[in-house]
This record gives structure tokens, C-alpha cells and sequence, in this order.
């Protein structure tokens, strides 16, 4: 039987809250793209390097005194500990981390896409100027300077011309290491596809943000893998079969539930 499909939300507003900081989301008018991307390279290095069991401080200690994202020097390693960070959270008592790291060892080719979601939850530059990307037509090219100009809308008056365009190519890079976009100079809009644990967090991040049900998939979180309803339900149920989630239809209607993994029911 089909599904119905509700409403597709593009929406990356987040209303903020108390609960909502607590679970890792950042708001405010700036990010880390200001000055780095999305540091895909440098978090693979440090998720293989260390166990899942590590702490604040262990992660820390590995970039900076092991050296595990392979760094010059010391005061580059530590703004490189800052920044992934900012962008991930490296704790384990942060809920939106510690989903990451679980699903980053089940989900070797969804990496990527869990990498933007943590992102997109934690860099509110980056969220902000989400449309521009998701809302390109598949096979269209980026116009850099709308990318730039959503930029300006979120920071204001706080970055000049130069750093705004420096914060749209790393932007625009972050969209290209995730796969959404390709090309050196043009940036040309691919499609990318869900994964079972990508999809898992997505569905999560809906779920700790107040909705529910067939809802869960048609979130702004969910708009970031690319994929129509049909096919986001048929991920869905390689994810119960992982243990991710469970999934549940009654008609028309889809439930949703998490494992014990993500400290949610």
C-alpha cells in the first residue's frame, strides 16, 4: 500500500529552547564556515583513531598531542580541536555526538551525510543557508553570489565582503565534500543517497524537535538526503533491520521508535 506523503517542510528553522541546547543544537548569528568547511577529512581521521568510549578530553588530547588529524603545528591543532568541536561537539554527554559516533562505525558510506546533519544541527551559517543548496534543481549550477548573499542575511553587519565570500566557498565546499554538489569552480547540483543510519539521524533530529509520525519524513533534516517519501521509507526499514529504529504502519499512518542508543523512546 502507498503511503501518503505530507507536506514537504524546507524549513531549517529551529525554535530555540533550553531542551534543544542541552541536546547539542547551536543557534546565534555565526558558525564555523567562516573560516573552515565542514572537515570531513580531519573527523575520519579522528573517529578511526579513537574508541567509542572516549571522552571530552580524550578527544582533545588526540588531536593535540597525538596529532591525529596530522597538523603542522601545535596552535594549528588546537584551532583545529576548536572547530571540530564547534561542529561536532567531541563529547559523549552530548546527545547530538554521541548519536554520531554510534552511527558513524554502523555506517561507513552514510558518513558524510551524518557529518552535514551534526553540521547543519550545530553551525546556525550553515543551516541558515541550507536552501540555497537543497532548493537548486538536480543538474543546475550554484550561483555563488546567492550563496554569499545568504550569508550576509544571517551574519549582518559582523563580516565584511571578503569574509562573507570566504564563508560561501567554504560553504559551498562543505556541500561538495557531502556530495550534493560537484565541480571545482562550478558547482553543479547531484543528487545523494539516504543511507540507514543517515536516514536514522535525520528522523531523530525530527523526532527530538516535536514531530512525529509520517511527518518525520518529510523534515528539513530528511530534505538533506535527497530522497522522495516512498524511497525514504524503504531506507527506513534497512534501519529497523539494523536495529536503529522501529517502524511501525497502521494504513496510512507510519510510527517511529528509537533503540536505546539514542536515549530516546
Amino acid at each position: 500500500m502507498q503511503l501518503a506523503a505530507p507536506e514537504i517542510d524546507r524549513s531549517a528553522r529551529i525554535p530555540e529552547s533550553d531542551a534543544a541546547v542541552r541536546l547539542g543544537f547551536r543557534f546565534g548569528n555565526k558558525g564555523s564556515h567562516s573560516s573552515r568547511t565542514l572537515m570531513l577529512a580531519e573527523l575520519e581521521q579522528l573517529m578511526a583513531g579513537t574508541a567509542q568510549k572516549t571522552d571530552a578530553a580524550g578527544y582533545l588530547s588526540a588531536i593535540v598531542e597525538d596529532n591525529l588529524t596530522d597538523k603542522k603545528t601545535v596552535a594549528t591543532r588546537r584551532i583545529t580541536g576548536q572547530r571540530l568541536r564547534e561542529l561536532y561537539a567531541l563529547d559523549p554527554t552530548v546527545p547530538i555526538f554521541r548519536t554520531l559516533r554510534h552511527l558513524w562505525d554502523i555506517d561507513g558510506d552514510g558518513r558524510p551525510l551524518l557529518a552535514l546533519l551534526c553540521s547543519l544541527a550545530r553551525d546556525p551559517m550553515l543551516r541558515a543557508t541550507a536552501s540555497s543548496i537543497l532548493a537548486l534543481p538536480i543538474g543546475d549550477e550554484l550561483p555563488r553570489q546567492q550563496l554569499a548573499q545568504g550569508v550576509g542575511e544571517i551574519a549582518g553587519n559582523r563580516l565584511n565582503e571578503s569574509i562573507a565570500d570566504k564563508a560561501a566557498r567554504n560553504i559551498a565546499s562543505t556541500w561538495t565534500q557531502t556530495g550534493h554538489l560537484e565541480g571545482r569552480v562550478r558547482k553543479i547540483r547531484r543528487r545523494v543517497q539516504a543511507t540507514p543510519g543517515s536516514l536514522a539521524l535525520a528522523l531523530l533530529f525530527g523526532h527530538w524537535l516535536g514531530l512525529r509520525g509520517n511527518r518525520l519524513f518529510q523534515s528539513f533534516w530528511c530534505t538533506v538526503l535527497d530522497s522522495s517519501f516512498d524511497q525514504l521509507v524503504h531506507v527506513a526499514t534497512d534501519a529497523k533491520r539494523l536495529g536503529l529504529i522501529e517502524l511501525k504502519r497502521a494504513g496510512e499512518v507510519i510510527e517511529i521508535k528509537f533503540g536505546t542508543w539514542t536515549g530516546v523512546k
